[in-house]
């Protein structure tokens, strides 16, 4: 399995039978350029939106069309795709789990906000985080979200042993909150944190995650380069 970043809350993950882009975001994304681009969707399967906001649902039209992968994500948001724009798009809900060939993906919630620019009327559904099963590991997705309740029967029924943590801070949980909410509600033997580095305002170092969690394997990703785990 490889994990690779593609900056920001993007990742493209390699696993089973299937390469799954989360959120990927090309355009105006200042971590990843345009030449790396067409390596970042070479290949790609499934495509899964956590939420609507643009620096994760930009480029959903774009990379869906350019890639013929279906997208998968929050019921509302998957309809607008699809009737809006003709894509292969399956809404499910929280509690949701789907196929993508030997991948098992579960839609969980994260607690953010989510709206569609492109459709500011539109009725979103909620912001969402993902599980993924597969290759003897779970991997919890979180999305964007602050620390919040839920993460409990997350880590307490999926048991992940994989973590990608929103961790920039400003409209996500902290270093310092991901830390906390890795110590009380999950087992994770492997942390990545995302959705930070990529403007001044978000946190710029992983160090905190790193000393705040000793017996854990804290990541901090590098743009198009593969985590393999």
């Amino acid at each position: 399995m490889n994990i690779i970043w593609l900056g920001h809350g993007s990742f493209r993950i390699e696993i089973e039978d299937q390469v799954v882009l989360i959120d990927p975001w090309l355009t105006g994304n200042p971590m990843l350029t345009e030449d790396q681009h067409d390596a970042a969707l070479t290949g790609a399967t499934q495509i899964l939106l956590t939420h609507g906001h643009f620096d994760h649902a930009t480029d959903i039209v774009h990379v869906s069309r350019t890639t013929g992968a279906p997208v998968a994500g929050m019921v509302e948001l998957m309809g607008y795709f699809a009737d809006e724009h003709g894509l292969e798009a399956t809404g499910f809900n929280i509690g949701g789990t789907i196929r993508a060939g030997k991948l098992a993906i579960s839609i969980v919630p994260a607690m953010h906000s989510n709206s569609l620019k492109q459709a500011p009327n539109l009725a979103a559904g909620r912001e969402t985080g993902f599980i993924l099963r597969g290759e003897g590991h779970c991997i919890y997705v979180s999305g964007d979200t602050g620390i919040m309740a839920d993460m409990d029967w997350i880590g307490d029924y999926y048991k992940p042993d994989i973590g990608i943590l929103s961790a920039g801070g400003h409209f996500t949980m902290g270093m310092a909150e991901a830390v906390y909410a890795a110590k009380r509600f999950f087992d994770f033997k492997t942390v990545i944190p995302c959705h930070y580095r990529t403007f001044p305002l978000l946190e710029q170092s992983a160090q905190t995650l790193v000393d705040g969690l000793p017996g854990v394997d804290v990541i901090e990703p590098q743009v198009m380069k593969a985590i393999s785990l």
